[in-house]
């Protein structure tokens, strides 16, 4: 009988084991703690980076600043939002992950079919060349946006295009602020600084 109950308990233990190590392989790791609370563990988050949880029209609802560095894990009772889609996002340097949500009758449940990871442009300047890069996995049209002194100097829609590289030269001899704006994923993305 002993033997029995150790035999359950070691393959108990096993079985934890073998399902920790399975959730750990994952950026995005996310428990029902019950039927109204949610936990979610996001990996390698950063001091300063965004956590938001989002409605169907892109309402922030809660926003909050990673204040340290390791694994984040964070309990939400959802249950008194109103029926619908939500999302719950970690923004990182060059990423965004994104975990989706649903709500029904007060209760919370995970869509992880609508799980992604949105890979940010990266826009930088060295003196007055400008320097757009994105991978566009999806292939969804990529707008890019120059303004001088908040005028529109140039404009670009990229579409069908996995990659984005583009270099810019601007004239060296027009000083002043300028801001470059990438549209992507239904959000922007910016960088502002002077010739």
């Amino acid at each position: 009988m002993k033997t029995n109950k150790r035999l359950v308990l070691v393959v108990v233990f096993m079985l934890g084991t073998l399902f920790n190590y399975a959730n750990n392989g994952s950026e995005i790791n996310s428990k029902s703690v019950n039927a109204k609370k949610v936990r979610v563990e996001f990996k390698d988050a950063k001091k300063g980076h965004l956590l938001i949880i989002k409605d169907e029209q892109g309402v922030q609802l809660h926003s909050e600043t990673v204040s340290k560095v390791g694994d984040l894990n964070k309990t939400f009772d959802l249950s008194s939002l109103v029926d619908g889609k939500y999302t719950i996002e970690l923004n990182k340097d060059f990423k965004i992950i994104v975990k989706t949500i649903n709500v029904k009758n007060n209760r919370v449940f995970f869509n992880n079919n609508d799980n992604k990871v949105i890979v940010k442009p990266l826009i930088s300047n060295n003196e007055n060349v400008l320097k757009i890069s994105k991978i566009n996995s999806i292939k969804e049209p990529l707008k890019v946006v120059v303004y001088y002194n908040n005028e529109i100097i140039y404009t670009e829609t990229i579409e069908d295009s996995i990659v984005l590289n583009r270099v810019y030269k601007l004239n060296k001899d027009i000083k002043g602020d300028y801001t470059a704006i990438v549209y992507s994923n239904n959000r922007s993305y910016s960088k502002n600084f002077k010739i």
